[in-house]
């Protein structure tokens, strides 16, 4: 019997969840339930497709992505852990840590009040010693409902404190880019990475996408609400034990040199990344649990 029909026969429930072959030959789970469908890689614990009944999907997904070991998935939403971007002092590191680019465990699969409750699980080893010295366990609890509702719980499993920094770094599909406005950042500083990291302020309610923007806003547990008029919807990302929203779209020119990203398909998506980096990276002592949820929801207009 193969890996995936141990896990299949394991954790598969009729009608409900299968574990199948999926892209580039990972594993997957693939759910189906009467409030949405959702389709998860064991690689990088990565949701990958979530579609309300009666809706089109929610979250973008590149054409150009790289399904193989050690490389990320473009699109969805990658698990960034334990570092954000670069990580500092190390360049060599993997751009986003690490836990996005292996397998994760499953631990269960059930079905909940109108569709799956799904529980993956990672941890610390002698491999992820090497460019973070901590002791941990993982647990990403994934949600299948009306609403996509994700719960990623880091535990120190180890005798002393140690600092993390974490994103749900959640890919959304819209109609065209350009078209869209994201509210609810308002009076929020910012660092701006298309210029020179500069500390800037949110002055307007609405956030409008006219060239490349990434932005990393600090200080803030506010929802923002993305309003799409092309595909006629309202998408709302709510949050909690998060202090950092990031919100990118890599506009035409770093588009074309993303080797695992469709030059025209920018205009596609954006990112709202439930996060804390930086300044609201977490200090987690021995023996506690800190929790980072995103609750993701549309609203057809």
């Amino acid at each position: 019997m193969t890996e995936l029909e141990k896990l299949q026969t394991r954790f598969g429930i009729t009608g409900l969840a299968r574990v199948e072959e999926g892209m580039g030959g990972l594993a997957r789970l693939s759910v189906s339930t009467p409030a949405a469908d959702a389709t998860i890689y064991l690689h990088g614990a990565h949701v990958a497709h979530y579609k309300p009944a009666g809706q089109r999907g929610l979250l973008f997904m590149s054409a150009a992505s790289q399904y193989r070991t050690g490389r990320p998935i473009r699109g969805g939403i990658p698990i960034c852990f334990p570092w954000f971007a670069a990580k500092v002092g190390n360049p060599e590191a993997p751009m986003h840590g690490f836990v996005r680019l292996g397998d994760w465990s499953v631990e269960s699969i059930q079905r909940s009040a109108d569709g799956a409750a799904i529980v993956l699980g990672n941890k610390s080893n002698s491999a992820t010693k090497m460019s973070f010295n901590a002791d941990f366990e993982l647990r990403y609890h994934i949600l299948i409902g009306e609403k996509l509702d994700l719960t990623l719980e880091v535990r120190n499993t180890g005798e002393r404190e140690f600092t993390f920094e974490e994103a749900l770094h959640t890919y959304l599909a819209v109609a065209d880019a350009r078209k869209i406005t994201i509210e609810g950042l308002e009076n929020t500083e910012y660092v701006s990475k298309t210029e020179n990291l500069q500390r800037k302020t949110q002055s307007e309610r609405l956030i409008t996408i006219d060239r490349e923007v990434d932005r990393v806003y600090q200080n803030t547990q506010t929802p923002c609400v993305l309003e799409d008029p092309g595909f006629g919807r309202t998408i709302t990302v709510e949050k909690e034990g998060s202090h950092t929203t990031v919100v990118w779209n890599p506009w035409i020119d770093k588009a074309r040199n993303m080797p695992d990203f469709g030059d025209e398909e920018w205009t596609g998506m954006v990112c709202i990344e439930t996060a804390n980096t930086a300044e609201n990276a977490v200090k987690l002592e021995a023996g506690q649990t800190h929790r980072l949820r995103a609750m993701i929801k549309s609203v057809p207009h």
